[in-house]
């Protein structure tokens, strides 16, 4: 009788089935990086701003998610219908799914991705944005500037085989999991904002040479870092969404497609990790636990849209440079551009993503495992893309946080920055007993401020 059962299956039900519960546990997965977002900033900022940056990284999920629900998703599909020749517009599709039972598990996909690129936008900003401000940037992130890429791009848009652009050179854009779609959007937006809040008090001195203000705690740091990573395999290894394929009554294992992303997704985070931790100790003499965090996570961010277009050595070749470059990239952004980006998000998200997903093509992998060159229609394919959505992000988010500022103030007081936003936004201490309450009469005399080089790798 049970043979007779298994036999009346539905092999397609039956992959259908797993790849939905597969979808739903990776989703969870990512969601598990919103507290490894939430440690990493905490850890580089000072004592008296570690509840502002929680309270920002709450924010981002809760409003985030409404936000995406009720706007954000049936934008990125408009998009995708405007920006594809033959297709028509119809908004009613467009928004379908807010009551569409079955189409839930695909947005809560979605979503996630959504949430960590307006999350990313926090740490560049932290220590001095007005709140209120920061939560009208993070809607805007989520309701119209993340989601008109994902439109351009895997909504089938602009960029995409079918759009005006992938029409034009024969070819679609690239960017798997969203190496630029997610994080080189939530890297640019962080680096603008901060460019437009302007630095932090003391961040450079009179000569205008950068002054280190050390974060707190390398060790919430670094904790962040691993549980973000952790969570990049259900970031990267859950966009290989079919688990099961069915094919003519027979299911078939996706293994090895699984495979080539978790190991490009290791291979990638092992060889940034390095790279940083090298160039650390030659660049400062030592090497140095957090630009080795950061080369860890920028390894990541740079095999991201790379995972199954790529050869094993191709991803660790794109990982290695993205963690190389993590700290004079760094260097650059402060000492030349003048922007004080407290956690470095621009070196990590950022320009990683850009190179990462730009050079695609050069490390191309066959259905077999070899090497193939994926053609010069896609390497300008690559190209193009990253400026398109680079060039959007850099306006959208000019825009964000001009009306921002024009509505709130960009950025709190010079005395409630020097009281801290965890006192003067939240009325908090997330440390009373280093940190008390500085309108009292009585003067603190032991702080978490500093000791740990977690803003610029060098000593005070």
């Amino acid at each position: 009788m049970t043979v007779d059962l298994l036999l009346q299956l539905d092999a397609g039900a039956i992959a259908n089935g797993v790849n939905n519960v597969w979808i739903l546990v990776v989703c969870f997965l990512i969601f598990f990086m919103q507290p490894g977002f939430a440690l990493l900033e905490a850890g580089q900022v000072r004592a008296k701003n570690v509840g502002n940056v929680l309270m920002k990284n709450m924010t981002d999920w809760t409003l985030g998610v409404l936000v995406f629900f009720a706007i954000g998703a049936g934008v990125s599909s408009i998009v995708g219908m405007l920006t594809a020749p033959g297709t028509a517009l119809d908004v009613g599709s467009a928004f379908a799914y807010i009551n569409d039972p079955t189409a839930y598990i695909g947005w809560f996909f979605g979503a996630v991705f959504a949430m960590t690129a307006a999350t990313i936008v926090s740490g560049a900003v932290a220590g001095r944005m007005n709140f209120s401000a920061y939560v009208f940037v993070a809607a805007a992130m989520t309701a119209f500037i993340y989601p008109v890429v994902t439109g351009m791009t895997w909504a089938g848009g602009l960029l995409s085989g079918s759009g005006y652009v992938g029409q034009a050179l024969g070819t679609g854009y690239l960017d798997f999991a969203g190496a630029t779609v997610v994080h080189m959007v939530g890297g640019i937006a962080g680096l603008v904002g901060a460019k437009m809040v302007g630095p932090r008090q003391g961040r450079f001195d009179e000569n205008g040479n950068s002054t280190p203000i050390p974060g707190h705690s390398m060790l919430l740091a670094v904790l962040g870092t691993l549980f973000l990573a952790f969570g990049w395999y259900g970031f990267n290894v859950g966009t290989q969404a079919t688990v099961l394929s069915a094919n003519d009554g027979t299911l078939t294992f996706m293994g090895g497609a699984l495979g080539q992303v978790v190991l490009n997704t290791t291979l990638g985070m092992a060889a940034g990790g390095v790279a940083a931790m090298i160039v650390s100790a030659a660049w400062q003499g030592k090497p140095d636990p957090l630009w080795a965090a950061n080369g860890l996570l920028a390894g990541l961010v740079a095999v991201t849209g790379a995972v199954p277009h790529v050869t094993w050595w191709g991803g660790v070749i794109l990982g290695a440079i993205a963690g190389a470059l993590v700290l004079p990239t760094f260097r650059w952004v402060v000492d030349s551009l003048k922007i004080d980006d407290v956690c470095g998000v621009f070196v990590v998200h950022g320009s990683a993503g850009a190179i990462g997903t730009a050079l695609i093509p050069v490390f191309g992998v066959t259905a077999s495992g070899g090497y193939t060159f994926l053609g010069v229609n896609q390497l300008v394919m690559q190209v193009v893309g990253v400026l398109v959505i680079g060039t959007w992000t850099v306006l959208a988010t000019i825009v964000a946080f001009s009306v921002a500022g024009a509505l709130f103030g960009l950025r709190v007081s010079e005395e409630e920055e020097e009281l801290g936003l965890d006192e003067s936004e939240h009325g908090v201490s997330v440390y009373p007993e280093f940190v008390p309450n500085q309108s009292s009469s009585e003067r603190p005399t032991v702080t978490a401020d500093g000791g740990v080089r977690t803003d610029g790798g060098e000593h005070e």
